[in-house]
């Protein structure tokens, strides 16, 4: 029985001991897979967008990660050189040191043709300079026998000759006839636009972009692509008249709820109320 009991002993002693052996590779196992793999130690990946690149560098050193410039693509109203996008998105989790590639607002502007607009229509020089990538800018009026007829094109405040090359996305200045008896305009309906539609329709009614704003919704530049009007000024309406060339004031947000409020009377429903 003596023998039998130091025999059981024996064997219990050594399971224990084989147990706490398998137990103690297994966590030093995992110790080193977690230094190797660096298990359950992931960064979350900042925010690039708007920066310059050596700002976006030093970031990622002071995060443990690595930036890379691998494209780059022209965006408007945006600096020269600027980070516009990110792969992996800002928020991402990766590993230490895993390369982030941005893409960049191109340094080296686009260069285009000045188009001649002298004789077209408003129109027709609107839709001339869309195609090139120029913008119209500001419209100024003169006498002359056919309204809205082009009669000069300036750049910067001089007059610019075709063929010139400028920077795409310059703003044309356009001078206009103006026929004493053809010299008012009606301000358009612009509440639920877009800032580029409610811009254009501003122009194709012979108007001027007065103050462009945008409210707190608005922090960047692919917020404004789909930031929408919710108050202009002056206010749509068919019984007010207003000279060629008038300004018109816009602002624009991302919240539904003030575009719903503002928006909630349709053109038709103003119209009705202006002919009561």
């Amino acid at each position: 029985m003596e023998e039998n009991s130091k025999k059981n002993r024996w064997i219990w002693r050594n399971l224990l001991a084989a147990l706490i052996v398998i137990v103690a590779l297994v966590l030093i196992a995992q110790v080193v897979l977690a230094i190797v793999t660096r298990h359950n130690r992931l960064l979350n990946v900042p925010d690039f967008t708007q920066m310059t690149v050596k700002n976006a560098e030093s970031l990622a050193h002071r995060r443990n990660v690595r930036v890379e410039v691998t494209d780059s693509v022209f965006v408007k109203n945006m600096d020269r050189g600027l980070v516009y996008s990110q792969e992996p998105a800002a928020g991402s989790k990766v590993k230490k040191n895993r390369r982030i590639f941005l893409t960049i607002n191109a340094t080296t502007v686009k260069k285009v043709a000045m188009p001649s607009l002298v004789g077209f229509s408003l129109r027709q020089a609107k839709t001339e300079l869309y195609s090139k990538g120029l913008q119209v800018g500001r419209l100024s009026y003169t006498q002359d026998i056919a309204t809205n007829n082009v009669l000069a094109q300036k750049y910067g405040g001089v007059q610019i000759a075709p063929g010139t090359q400028i920077d795409v996305d310059s703003k044309i200045d356009l001078l206009l006839g103006l026929n004493y008896d053809d010299n008012e305009t009606y301000i358009p309906y612009l509440l639920g636009y877009t800032a580029d539609l409610a811009k254009e329709t501003i122009i194709d009614n012979s108007l001027n972009i007065g103050n462009i704003t945008y409210d707190e919704t608005v922090t960047n530049y692919e917020d404004s692509l789909k930031a929408m009007v919710y108050q202009q000024s002056p206010v749509y309406t068919n019984r007010v008249s207003y000279p060629l060339g008038a300004m018109v004031d816009i602002k624009l947000t991302l919240d539904q709820a003030k575009i719903k409020i503002t928006a909630s009377e349709t053109p038709e429903e103003i119209i009705e109320e202006d002919n009561e």
